[in-house]
Parts: structure tokens; C-alpha cells; sequence
């Protein structure tokens, strides 16, 4: 089955230079239909809303994390398949564990660039 490169694409993060560089990232890969929230609440809102092809959210934010939304989305009927990769600076290994057993599709280190994004999307949604 074929990417929908026009799918719709919600970044979440707290600090806006990184929603800029990821929201770049993916317009250099082909998706420009990217929504994005500034915490995990926001978030939750715009994916209950919205459909959504792909959540690309960081870990650490305020007042809820990138975990608890990933928890949030696997527990709502609605949301609970929407592939779902996390970005952290955090690279230890209960943190990817954590992730894992929360049912994160994908995970990224920060600082990335457009091939490793572009690899771990591939992984989660198939080649585009």
C-alpha cells in the first residue's frame, strides 16, 4: 500500500525550534500537511479532533510527557493504531524500554537529520 504523502502529520514539542526543524525535515521528505502542539495536552485535543497519519512527539515536555500521550493514545479506541514515533534527546535504555512496552511504533535520538527520519518513518508507515 502506497504512503499517503498528503496524510495529515501532528509534531508535538515543547520547544519551538525543534517543531520548525522537524516541520522542515518532513517538507524536504514530501509531507506538508503537519499540524503541530506545543505539550502532550494540546495534543491529546488535536488527535481526538483531527485525523492524524502519524504522531511524531518529543519525551520530555510539560504538563504531560510524549510517554504519557503515547499511553493516552494506546487507550483510546479511537487513536489507539495511529503510528506513533517519540523523539528525545534521552538515549538510555529504560527510556526505549519504556517506550517499547507503551507501544511506541519508533523511536529517535535527537540530533537527527532528514535520512534518519526518513528511515524510521519507512519502518513505521512503509516507503514513500
Amino acid at each position: 500500500m502506497a504512503v499517503d504523502m498528503n496524510m495529515s502529520i501532528l509534531i508535538v514539542d515543547d520547544y519551538k525550534t525543534m517543531l520548525r526543524i522537524i516541520r522542515n525535515l518532513l517538507r524536504q521528505l514530501g509531507f506538508a500537511n503537519v499540524d503541530e502542539a506545543s505539550d502532550g495536552a494540546t495534543a491529546l485535543q488535536k488527535l481526538r479532533r483531527g485525523e492524524f497519519g502519524l504522531v511524531i512527539s518529543d519525551w520530555n515536555m510539560e504538563p504531560m510527557t510524549g510517554l504519557q500521550l503515547l499511553k493516552e493514545v494506546r487507550t483510546d479506541a479511537k487513536l489507539k493504531s495511529t503510528p506513533f514515533i517519540m523523539v528525545t534527546a534521552e538515549s538510555k535504555t529504560e527510556n526505549v524500554i519504556a517506550a517499547k512496552k507503551a507501544g511506541v511504533n519508533n523511536y529517535i535520538v535527537k540530533p537527527f537529520n532528514a535520512a534518519t527520519l526518513k528511515t524510521k518513518m519507512t519502518a513505521v508507515i512503509g516507503e514513500f
